[in-house]
């Protein structure tokens, strides 16, 4: 049975103010999807990666990865991250019959160790339907109305911030995105709505999502430790 990972793609990363994909954009000499597919092929539990590219750029992704060596697939990506993903499990399960285990993983979550890749994979051969790798929140968080009025201070001792790669049973991951209609930036929450339980294992810090120009210096730093290392 195999593992495959999905990563979307195609967005445009307009933070970041390169004018180009945020998948493409350089960390130390590499984009940033060159090192998010090595790090699921590294991990040693990934069969497969399909990429969801921006239609534009198929061409320039593909060279991309084939230039560095990494056997991914690429496919058209959607106009957001939902249709991104349809498109790219759909993809799998046609060609990749045998499909077990599908994670979806962001591109701009790179350097998530491949401890949290293989922990997830893990935790969802072993039985649970959906699972994602999460961090404590450190920072105190208040619930805020239109007017910007502090209604509520939540407990953030029941709270985590969600990572990438999410794991599901590629069942489970079918038959969330067969119901989902709106958009969203969170898969486990399609499977949530299916009254689906998920699952969790811990993150880790460097699994941080690149957004901003400020993230992208962190991980700057956080490749050069690791290199050093």
């Amino acid at each position: 049975m195999s593992t495959v990972a999905l990563v979307p793609a195609a967005g445009r990363g307009e933070r970041l103010g390169f004018g180009t994909p945020k998948a493409l954009i350089p960390v130390r000499g590499e984009a940033l999807l060159t090192h998010a597919v090595r790090g699921l092929l590294d991990a040693g539990c990934v069969r497969h990666v399909v990429v969801a590219a921006p239609p534009a750029d198929l061409a320039a992704t593909v060279a991309l990865l084939a230039d560095a060596g990494l056997p991914a697939k690429v496919v058209p990506g959607g106009r957001d991250r939902t249709e991104s993903v349809r498109l790219a499990l759909r993809h799998a399960l046609s060609v990749i019959p045998d499909t077990r285990v599908v994670l979806v993983h962001d591109a701009a979550r790179a350097f998530t160790p491949a401890a949290v890749i293989r922990a997830v994979v893990a935790a969802v051969r072993a039985g649970a339907p959906a699972v994602i790798p999460v961090l404590p929140m450190a920072d105190t968080v208040k619930q805020v109305d239109a007017e910007g009025v502090v209604h509520a201070t939540l407990d953030r001792a029941s709270l985590c911030v969600a990572q990438t790669p999410q794991g599901f049973d590629a069942a489970t991951l079918a038959r969330a995105y067969a119901a989902a209609g709106d958009s969203a930036t969170d898969d486990a929450g399609l499977v949530e709505k299916l009254g689906v339980p998920v699952a969790t294992v811990p993150g880790h810090p460097y699994a941080m999502k690149i957004t901003t120009p400020f993230d992208l210096a962190i991980a700057e730093a956080v490749l050069s430790v690791r290199e050093n290392s």
